[in-house]
């Protein structure tokens, strides 16, 4: 092939998630991907198209526009080229609408799946910015507090208060300013550590990394939360009724209790957005445990795996099939090796194949259901990923393209097409319902998962890929006696001694493709446990700082409470009572929170219904302790108070 342009910068092609780096006419796919045959069969639907509107047509003319032309095309042409198909099923393709839709994300279903976990992620986000802002503002409270005296000051001797309003406000946002400078440094490793959970591929596509963009944007919203956040207390501060406190020595504006039932206020919704974290967080942590706990079918520890694609170097499928077994030998004679497989679909790799079948005594008409999963093996793919055969025998060597077809079908395929256990000597076809029943069943084997670590194990048919008319890539796996690390090290250089041109894709653990898997599952976990852990520390701050900051104004009343006979215990009952007041309705109002956001989040749970006691008792707990530790100090603290010198100071 002649290179004859290059690519503008930045395209990365029209689907998110891939990125290509060549591209070909498209009548060139059988060339580039020679086991592709969809040229040669008109029902193989595998083409999208993309087109530019014309100026002022919107998608719904054009889709009204081709219409016709689209319906004629399936009553005509398409229509009469389907087989096996009811009356009632080719009357639903006859009438299936044109999908057109907006072109200018792409052609790709990734963010529609990335939706949710992203609406989420970023909900959280705000809450934790919520956490924040409250406890910003109740230190500019405090703050102003303090400040009162100044500023009744300035008002008495000409200031105006738009003047102290501008420098109060300037005072917040330059906080907020510096802060979301510090995000910044902040974000750039919580993406370096996002990349680090996903799969290479996905860190690549999504480019977690900050632009100006984004960059911009967090630093006004950092200006925006100053604002916002900064201007009840400037507002406070700066009320013209404040030159009283010039008279007020007891240091106890007017306006004080408003203030702090503001102050209060934000403190209590601090615990409910904590505690609604704390249940998400919980929730996302049992449902982590539950895929963790899976039956896969398969036992992944000590296993490598990794891929080989011959094809795409030029071999054809002689040298290939050469290839592959003097890989697997090779394999094999490394030190602790037990076990060497290969096969054409990588378990938990994403990838699906499928075909229609026809088994000996199943009856199927037009609108049956009759596919089932596939997948091309070698010799010892059972044994070396601890499959049990059930009855049967597994592949030889000796099943090869000169003799006679088999297959081996695992306990779903067999329920499913009504064999039960009698599936080792019937006969079976892929295809139509003309197929050929030119497969021998010659095994059956105990279910596993496919693909999806969170699925359920399919109905799955093997063949062995020595009888496969073609076989242009496969993925080995090999069992290691010790840990797979001296492995993984070794086999770059085996592969390099049989062709050094020849590159090892996916080189990797099993439970590491596991892991990859539920990549999401795991993202999702770590970033809300961390969220909410951050989101309880800021509460238990918030928390602490209203509270001490409550008992140094209240020190003269709590003086006069001893004084009078209060003993420091009912000091302590009366701080922590206020505690629990806070904890009990931010905590009820959290938890309210918390089983609405599971019931969105239920897609993303897995095993989980309805609300896990556990999960909210442990929330509860930890909420309680939180609460408990913020308060014991100022508590002490007032219990310490000694009532003449309070009395005397105030």
């Amino acid at each position: 092939m002649t290179v004859v342009g290059v690519a503008p910068a930045g395209f990365r092609g029209t689907t998110l998630g891939v990125r290509p780096l060549v591209f070909v006419p498209i009548v060139m796919r059988s060339t580039l991907t020679t086991w592709f045959e969809g040229f040669d069969d008109r029902r193989s639907y595998w083409a999208y198209l993309f087109a530019r509107l014309k100026p002022g047509l919107s998608i719904e003319e054009a889709r009204a526009g081709l219409e016709p032309l689209y319906r004629g095309i399936l009553s005509e042409v398409e229509a009469p080229l389907q087989v096996n198909m009811s009356e009632q099923t080719l009357a639903q393709f006859v009438s299936k609408p044109i999908p057109i839709r907006d072109g200018r994300r792409g052609q790709s279903g990734m963010d529609e799946d990335a939706q949710g976990p992203l609406v989420l992620l970023l909900g959280v986000t705000a809450v934790i910015v919520l956490i924040a802002c409250a406890n910003i503002a109740n230190l500019l409270l405090a703050r102003s507090a303090a400040r009162a005296q100044e500023m009744a000051v300035r008002l008495s001797i000409g200031a105006s208060r738009r003047q102290l309003l501008r420098q109060l406000l300037t005072e917040s946002c330059l906080l907020a300013a510096l802060g979301g400078v510090a995000a910044l440094a902040v974000a750039g490793w919580t993406l370096a550590s996002i990349g680090t959970l996903l799969p290479p591929d996905g860190a690549t596509d999504l480019q977690l990394a900050l632009d100006a963009e984004v960059a911009g944007f967090t630093l006004l919203l950092s200006l925006a939360t100053g604002l916002l956040f900064g201007i009840f207390p400037a507002l406070h501060n700066t009320r013209n009724e404040l030159v009283t406190t010039l008279k007020d020595q007891a240091g106890q504006p007017s306006g004080a209790r408003a203030a702090a039932r503001f102050r209060n206020g934000l403190v209590t919704a601090q615990i409910a957005l904590s505690m609604a974290l704390l249940v998400s967080a919980g929730l996302f942590i049992r449902s982590l445990v539950n895929v963790s706990r899976v039956d896969l079918g398969i036992e992944t520890e000590n296993v490598v795996t990794f891929e080989l694609s011959p094809v795409l170097s030029g071999y054809d499928d002689e040298r290939s099939r050469a290839l592959y077994e003097r890989v697997e030998e090779d394999l094999a004679a490394q030190p602790g090796v037990s076990g060497v497989a290969s096969a054409s679909v990588a378990v938990f790799g994403g990838s699906s194949w499928g075909n229609s079948v026809m088994v000996e005594g199943f009856e199927a008409g037009p609108d049956t259901n009759r596919n089932t999963r596939l997948n091309r093996i070698a010799p010892g793919y059972f044994r070396t990923l601890r499959i049990p055969l059930v009855a049967g025998r597994d592949f030889t060597v000796f099943d090869t393209k000169q003799t006679a077809k088999v297959a081996i079908v695992n306990r779903a395929f067999a329920g499913k097409f009504g064999l039960g256990n009698d599936a080792v000597g019937r006969r079976m076809g892929r295809g139509g319902l003309d197929a050929e029943l030119d497969l021998e069943i010659v095994g059956l084997v105990e279910d596993t998962l496919y693909n999806d670590v969170k699925g359920v194990a399919p109905p799955l048919l093997y063949v062995p890929h020595r009888q496969e008319e073609w076989v242009g890539f496969l993925t080995f796996y090999a069992r290691s006696a010790v840990e797979p690390d001296a492995l993984l090290r070794a086999i770059p250089p085996l592969v390099a001694r049989i062709d050094p041109e020849l590159p090892v894709e996916r080189l990797k653990t099993l439970p590491r493709q596991v892991r990859e898997n539920v990549f999401l599952d795991r993202m999702i976990t770590i970033l809300s446990s961390a969220f909410a852990g951050v989101a309880t520390l800021l509460a238990a701050v918030g928390l602490y700082g209203v509270l001490a900051y409550t008992v140094a104004q209240r020190t003269r009343e709590i003086g006069l409470r001893m004084a009078l006979g209060a003993d420091a215990t009912r000091l302590r009952r009366m701080v922590l009572g206020q505690v629990g007041r806070m904890a009990l309705v931010g905590g009820g109002v959290g938890l309210a929170a918390a089983v609405a956001l599971g019931r969105l989040a239920g897609s993303l749970l897995y095993g989980i219904r309805g609300m896990p006691v556990g999960v909210v008792g442990a929330a509860v707990l930890g909420i309680a302790a939180v609460a408990l530790a913020a308060g014991f100090v100022p508590a002490h603290r007032a219990s310490r108070i000694d009532p003449m010198v309070a009395l005397r100071d105030q």
